[in-house]
């Protein structure tokens, strides 16, 4: 309609929704003609700032926020992407996690909406209209060049190679460990997926690495290779000591290798805080588990390279205000509920390994997930440990199908229900718990988080944005 305006974020969501395709699993071919296309379009807005870019099938959110906050502490306007949002379309657009001014997103949004405002699929390549996600990064793209970002924190939606936000030139790209995902998109074995993953790579531009399993690793060291990209290892430049958690956060002692070049700008006036030659660095994190630490590693090494003033200062600053709802955070109820967005099974024994160590003793779950993950050896995981749990639908967002979801936590667990509106499955799941006096875990997908903390009252419901 000629003249559209929007008058707030809310409103370009609704619109946006309208474009939704592969998050509702519709059949669409990823690939990047469409996307350059409409950059080119806007004045290629993703070039406007240095980027760096970050892959990986876990803790690429948490990691993507931690660099962007140290960006921050060391005084750059820093933009941050992230996915998905949790209870209002505009978090996936922050200034470093901060909120992105109503005013930027409404002015990028005016930007990018002539591009497809009464536009049919034959007007653009490939003959297929853009989807949510590829306007939601122009959007994206564009509020951090009107508002004046020196940097920006790019995390990829799907995969890497032909993901929408794969038309920056980052200054840096970053993964963290793979597993097999996405499989009907990425590939069926992990060395397909860390090659969907390494098409973030660019040539000469380097790329941080988390731990890796080897066939993963072998990929990354390839394409490095090949592609004449220095490749850091997280391992070479840092060793961990054991983390330490709480209910707070995680905090961590990192020993950085003198042979890494930005390594003396992390210690302290005098040459304090060392052991054999490396420079001792204490950190802290209010997200809670024991990856952290590897994130936080992660995060301060790409960080460092890409920005000279990013010091120890910056370092301690930016991590303590690196924060995500959904990762592992924990609603101080009576008895405590935690909300932890994993959805892999690799993720899934973390995030367990964290819950047990700060809630040892009888426990509850509520689990639910989106038909294409791997329920089966999620459920093999979690129903033995805990005492209680019920299995509903993460909301209505993604395809699901709970009750098979339900079948393989049944078959593991002798006390386990379906409820499968998931509202009326968290006052269940919670009255139960709090009846027998035990810490609930809400995990399986970020969506039925959001649905836990507003049920709860964690959180202000946004209707419409679910």
């Amino acid at each position: 309609m000629p003249g559209l305006k929007f008058s707030s974020s809310d409103e370009i969501f609704d619109y946006l929704m309208r474009f939704v395709n592969i998050e509702k699993g519709q059949a669409t071919e990823l690939k990047l003609d469409r996307m350059r296309s409409l950059c080119s379009l806007l004045g290629d807005p993703q070039l406007a700032y240095a980027t760096v870019h970050v892959a990986g099938s876990k803790g690429k959110g948490s990691v993507s926020v931690m660099i962007a906050r140290i960006l921050q502490a060391a005084g750059l306007r820093t933009g941050l992407y992230t996915s998905p949002h949790l209870f209002r379309w505009k978090e996936r657009i922050s200034l470093a996690g901060d909120e992105m001014p109503e005013a930027i997103l409404l002015g990028a949004m005016d930007e990018v909406l002539p591009l497809v405002e009464g536009k049919k699929a034959e007007d653009f390549p490939g003959d297929e209209l853009p989807t949510y996600f590829e306007l939601g990064t122009l959007v994206a793209f564009c509020a951090f060049r009107r508002s004046g970002c020196e940097t920006a924190v790019i995390e990829t939606g799907l995969g890497g190679r032909l993901d929408s936000t794969n038309v920056v030139d980052p200054a840096a790209s970053v993964i963290t460990p793979i597993e097999l995902e996405h499989t009907e998109w990425l590939g069926d074995t992990v060395a397909k997926i860390a090659f969907e993953k390494a098409g973030i790579i660019k040539p000469g531009r380097p790329c941080f690495l988390s731990r890796q399993v080897p066939e993963a690793r072998e990929v990354f060291a390839r394409v490095c290779a090949e592609r004449g990209s220095p490749l850091r290892e997280m391992d070479e430049f840092v060793s961990l000591e054991e983390p330490r958690l709480d209910k707070s956060g995680t905090c961590v002692r990192l020993r950085l290798d003198p042979a890494w070049p930005q390594a003396e700008r992390f210690a302290k006036p005098g040459g304090g805080e060392r052991a054999g030659g490396r420079v001792s660095l204490d950190l802290r994190s209010p997200i809670v588990g024991g990856i952290q630490a590897q994130n936080m590693a992660l995060a301060l090494l790409a960080a460092a390279e890409v920005e000279p003033r990013v010091d120890r200062a910056a370092a301690e600053a930016g991590l303590a205000a690196a924060s995500l709802p959904a990762r592992f955070q924990i609603l101080e109820l009576d008895p405590p509920v935690v909300l932890d967005g994993a959805h892999t099974p690799a993720s899934i024994r973390l995030t367990l390994e964290t819950f047990e160590a700060l809630f040892p003793g009888p426990k509850d779950l509520l689990f639910g997930c989106a038909h294409d993950k791997n329920y089966e050896e999620m459920a093999a995981i979690l129903a033995p440990r805990f005492d209680a749990v019920t299995v509903t639908r993460p909301g209505s967002f993604k395809q699901s199908d709970p009750r098979r979801v339900y079948e393989s936590f049944a078959r593991r667990s002798a006390s386990c229900s379906l409820v499968e509106e998931h509202g009326e499955a968290v006052r269940a799941a919670r009255a139960r718990a709090a009846a027998a006096n035990r810490p609930l875990l809400v995990t399986g997908s970020f969506y039925l988080c959001a649905e836990a903390a507003i049920a709860l009252g964690a959180a202000d419901p946004q209707p419409g944005q679910r």
